[in-house]
């Protein structure tokens, strides 16, 4: 737990970014395997308006998924979701994600023992979408966030726009997203933290007539400097740590690249790599799985379940469990 906590607060730091980075933390299985990079991805799973509301739409009919992450550590996520069409060309979904980070030991700043909590994160999501042309959808997802760690709590809002251009003769998706747009409404204490707003941009492509498509999404597109800390190469890992940037480094910690094998509308299979990933896990114990993604998913009548695994640290792995169930081909 103490490691998580650390490369938390490490990532944080390195990116100048926000105490909320939970937000990022994907609830579609599918998703998940390929990396996180899911704005891009075509598929009729309701858990996908997370990474990007434009992919809700009417052939999500009357359908709940229900998703669950073990992260490193000790940490346990959930989450469910419910979405459906509504009039000819739009579709709606709300939901609900409970984070828990397991036990950990409090102490004052003298060393005093105050004995234990579990912090958690509640986030309540609403989300719309709307089939502006054929090829063309856009969607809004409104977030409202409850954090509560010991004695302290916080409240802020937020919101992603997303829009969608997918042309399936081509097999070719390319979307577009702003993610976390809004702040703290009640701060833990004197100063706001900032939600992790980011700009992100997605794409995805059949290759020929094969069931092989690739994906690439761009994401942090508001800062293009990503600094990290690592060891250098003649140290070792018990060697001082070293910011390190360049331009190759800064461009790679920018992308995601996945690729995934659907030979069947009921079966999948993915594999991604994130380099930011591993390269934040460069001050820890990173292993050669460190950046890595993988799942797999099925389609049975009504129901569909997704499973999907990394391994950023060598002694800490992830796995996360979708099941979905479309109500409407029950009725």
């Amino acid at each position: 737990m103490i490691l998580l906590a650390l490369a938390a607060c490490s990532a944080t730091a390195q990116t100048g970014r926000s105490a909320y980075e939970f937000l990022d933390v994907p609830t579609s299985s599918h998703a998940f395997a390929l990396g996180g990079g899911g704005i891009a991805l075509i598929d009729d799973d309701v858990a996908l308006a997370q990474e990007n509301p434009a992919l809700l739409g009417q052939e999500v009919d009357r359908q709940v998924a229900v998703s669950y992450m073990h992260y490193m550590g000790s940490a346990n996520f959930a989450g469910v979701r419910f979405g459906m069409g509504v009039g000819e060309r739009g579709a709606w979904a709300a939901g609900v994600r409970y984070l828990n980070y397991g036990e950990i030991s409090g102490y004052l700043p003298d060393g005093t023992p105050t004995g234990s909590f579990t912090p958690t994160d509640i986030v309540f999501e609403g989300t719309y979408s709307h089939d502006i042309t054929d090829r063309l959808r856009g969607g809004i997802n409104l977030k409202m966030i409850y954090s509560g760690y010991e004695q302290y709590s916080a409240f802020a809002m937020a919101a992603d726009v997303g829009i969608n251009y997918y042309n399936d003769e081509r097999d070719l998706s390319l979307s577009f997203v702003l993610k976390n747009m809004g702040g703290q409404l009640k701060r833990f204490e004197e100063s706001y933290d900032r939600l992790p707003f980011d700009v992100q941009f997605g794409f995805m492509k059949g290759i020929g007539e094969s069931p092989f498509s690739i994906g690439i999404t761009a994401h942090n597109l508001t800062k293009w400097n990503l600094p990290y800390y690592g060891h250098s190469a003649d140290e070792g890992e018990e060697g001082d740590l070293k910011p390190k940037s360049s331009f190759g480094s800064n461009l790679f910690r920018h992308l995601i690249f996945g690729v995934q094998y659907v030979p069947t509308d009921r079966f999948y299979v993915d594999l991604a790599y994130n380099y930011k990933t591993r390269t934040d896990m460069s001050a820890y114990q990173r292993n050669f799985l460190s950046g890595f993604s993988a799942g797999i998913g099925i389609k049975v009548r009504t129901f569909s379940l997704g499973v999907a695994y990394s391994m950023p640290h060598k002694s800490a792995s992830s796995i996360m469990l979708n099941l979905g169930l479309n109500i409407g081909e029950l009725i």
